[in-house]
C-alpha cells in the first residue's frame, strides 16, 4: 500500500515509522526540513493531566502506554520518565483539578510541606501544595522525529512543498509536488499549521488556533532539577547536559528568563537560545485524526509530543484496513466539516 504523508513532524514521524511496520510503501513530503514545525520548537512534555474532557484524558493517558510500548521498538532517543509537578493552580483550582483526577483514576499525588520541598529543593518558594504524576516524562521532539524517520525506512522527500491534493469524484488519489504529481492509495495531512490550507480547496473545514510559544534554552545550571514542573506562567525541565528548558506562551524571551530566575531565586541563569514556533490548535482545543475522504486522512493536534506514539499506532492500523479505534471516535474531523456544511445551509 502506498501511503503519502504530508509533514514531517513527530506526528508524521510516527505515522511513518507504524505504517513501514505495517508493511506500507511510505513518503514523506515536508516543505522544510524534519521536525522544522511545532516539533522542534516545543517543550517536549508527555502528559495526561491537561485535558478537556473526559474522553480526551483517557487518550493522553492512552498515549502514555503508547509510549512506553514504543520504547521497545526504538530504543533511543528515549523519553525520560522523570514524573511532573504541577502548581500552576493553587486553591480551589488545585481542588477541582485534584476532584476531577481522582474521579478519573489518574493516580496523581498530591504533595506538600517537607514531602514537596524534599522533591524540589532548588525551588526559590515552594509552593503550598502541588500535584505530582509520577507517570509523566519528558522527550526531546526533534531527535525523536529523525529517529522515527530513519528507523521506518520511508522515502523522506525534504524541501518539497505540496502545492494541492489531487482529487476526483470524492477520492483522494496523490499530491502534486512541484517536480509533478505522486501516486498514493491513501494520504495523510499532519502537516500542523500548513494542514487547514491544503484541506480547503476540497471543501473541507479545519479551523485551527495558530498559537505562539516561546521555548527558551538556558546554559547548564548549578542545580539539579527532578520533575518537569508546571508553574504558573510558565513550564520548566532540564536537559541532560545541565541547561533549564522552559515553556511559555507568547514570545517575550526577556520576560521568560525573569521568570525563571525568579523561580529559582537564582540571577545568574543566562539564556543560551530562545526560538518561537506556532503550535497548530484545533478550534476546541482538540485533537482532529481519522479519514475525511476516500483516501485522505487528518492528524493534526496539540500536544502533539504527548500524542505521537498513539495517533502513529492508531490511525496507521485504520489506513491500513485494521477497523477503527474506539479512542479516536470523539475527535473526528468531520465535526468541523459538518459545521462548514451547516453555514452554507447544506446537511
Amino acid at each position: 500500500m502506498r501511503i503519502a504523508i504530508i509533514g514531517a513532524g513527530i506526528i508524521g514521524a510516527s505515522l511513518a515509522f507504524h505504517l513501514a511496520r505495517a508493511g506500507a510503501s511510505v513518503t514523506v513530503l515536508e516543505a522544510a526540513r524534519p521536525a522544522a514545525g511545532a516539533s522542534g520548537h516545543g517543550f517536549g512534555w508527555i502528559n495526561a493531566g491537561f485535558f478537556l474532557s473526559d474522553a480526551h484524558f483517557h487518550l493522553r493517558l492512552a498515549a502514555l502506554h503508547a509510549w512506553r510500548q514504543q520504547e521497545r521498538l526504538i530504543a533511543a532517543p528515549s523519553p525520560s520518565w522523570q514524573g511532573a509537578l504541577c502548581f500552576e493552580d493553587e486553591g480551589a483550582g488545585l481542588d477541582a483539578l485534584q476532584g476531577d483526577l481522582t474521579r478519573l483514576g489518574a493516580g496523581a499525588q498530591v504533595l506538600e510541606g517537607a514531602a514537596l520541598a524534599a522533591l524540589v529543593p532548588a525551588l526559590a518558594s515552594p509552593p503550598r501544595r502541588a500535584l505530582y504524576f509520577p507517570q509523566d516524562g519528558s522527550v526531546d521532539a526533534a531527535a525523536m522525529t529523525r529517529a522515527l524517520l530513519s528507523a521506518s525506512g520511508a522515502r523522506v522527500l525534504a524541501g518539497t512543498p505540496v502545492r494541492s491534493l489531487i482529487e476526483a469524484g470524492g477520492r483522494v488519489s496523490g499530491v502534486r509536488i512541484p517536480m509533478g504529481p505522486i501516486a498514493a492509495d491513501h494520504v495523510i495531512v499532519a502537516a500542523g499549521t500548513g494542514s487547514a490550507a491544503l484541506l480547503a480547496p476540497l471543501g473541507l473545514a479545519l479551523p485551527l488556533q495558530t498559537q505562539p510559544g516561546l521555548i527558551l534554552h538556558s546554559e547548564p545550571v548549578r542545580f539539579r532539577l527532578g520533575p518537569v514542573l508546571a508553574a504558573p506562567s510558565l513550564l520548566v525541565r532540564q536537559a541532560p547536559d545541565g541547561g533549564l528548558i522552559t515553556g511559555l506562551g507568547g514570545t517575550d524571551a526577556a520576560a521568560a528568563l525573569d521568570l525563571l530566575r525568579a523561580l529559582f531565586g537564582d540571577p545568574s541563569i543566562t539564556t543560551r537560545q530562545a526560538l518561537t514556533g506556532w503550535r497548530p490548535v484545533p478550534a476546541d482545543g482538540l485533537p482532529a485524526v481519522g479519514q475525511v475522504l476516500p483516501g485522505l486522512s487528518l492528524a493534526v493536534m496539540h500536544s502533539g509530543v504527548t500524542l505521537a506514539a498513539l495517533i502513529g499506532q492508531a490511525l496507521a492500523a485504520e489506513v491500513m484496513g485494521q477497523g477503527p479505534e474506539p479512542l479516536l471516535a470523539p475527535f473526528r474531523p468531520g465535526r468541523f466539516h459538518t459545521l462548514k456544511e451547516a453555514e452554507h445551509g447544506g446537511g
